[in-house]
């Protein structure tokens, strides 16, 4: 079944990553709602810039009106996600796990510790987490695209364990310019975590499979 396309991206952070989603999504022809920490008055100069298919709200709000809603924050701050109005919700993960920039997750600590997503999606267990737009930088999102079918078109990577919500995530991906690569369930995303193949580095389909199941998994996280 065709996926239902997604209209409106209610984005939670507005710093590099959020901003060039925002960007290439307004670009893509959907509205987006904006969300950080610091309030929507502070969004004021990118809301400017995305007019008028671009607004600022709430962290609340914006979940409650994205289609589909991507979380742009460190993952450190997951806690303060409010967890009732993501209810419903296909959410989209952008997160890596950076410790020494944003702070240590005693649960990322641990043996045998869950990805990211996996952590989210515990903390939002009434929506339907996918790993995506992790693997590249946040400038790629805005400059590497291309249409479907362009020779060496740039592959991303999804990951969840809701398949519905998967095609939704992948039909995105695929309006922002992207082939797609599915990894698998939601506990397969450390394979396109940071220090992996598949991390960072501009590849196509079937490259990107192949780093994909080149991964190894460490039992301690790199520093």
């Amino acid at each position: 079944m065709t996926p239902t396309p997604v209209r409106t991206l209610g984005i939670i952070g507005a710093g590099n990553v959020g901003a060039q989603i925002a960007r290439r999504a307004v670009e893509v022809g959907l509205d987006v709602v904006l969300a950080n920490s610091r309030g929507p008055e502070s969004l004021e100069e990118l809301i400017a810039e995305l007019a008028p298919s671009a607004g600022a709200a709430t962290v609340t709000d914006a979940a409650r009106a994205g289609d589909v809603v991507v979380v742009a924050i460190p993952i450190s701050g997951y806690r303060d996600l409010p967890a009732e109005a993501f209810a419903g919700k296909t959410v989209i993960d952008t997160g890596n796990y950076y410790p020494e920039y944003s702070g240590p997750v005693d649960e990322l600590e641990q043996p045998g510790a869950p990805t990211t997503s996996e952590l989210l999606q515990r903390h939002l267990p009434d929506a339907s987490v996918v790993k995506a737009f992790n693997n590249l930088s946040a400038a790629d999102v805005t400059t590497d695209g291309s249409p479907a079918g362009s020779p060496g078109r740039r592959s991303l990577v999804v990951a969840g364990d809701d398949a519905d919500a998967k095609a939704v995530v992948a039909d995105l991906v695929d309006r922002f310019g992207f082939d797609v690569v599915d990894a698998g369930a939601l506990d397969e995303g450390w394979r396109y975590e940071r220090d992996q193949p598949a991390y960072g580095v501009p590849r196509d389909r079937a490259d990107m499979t192949a780093a994909l199941a080149a991964a190894e998994r460490r039992t301690e996280r790199a520093r």
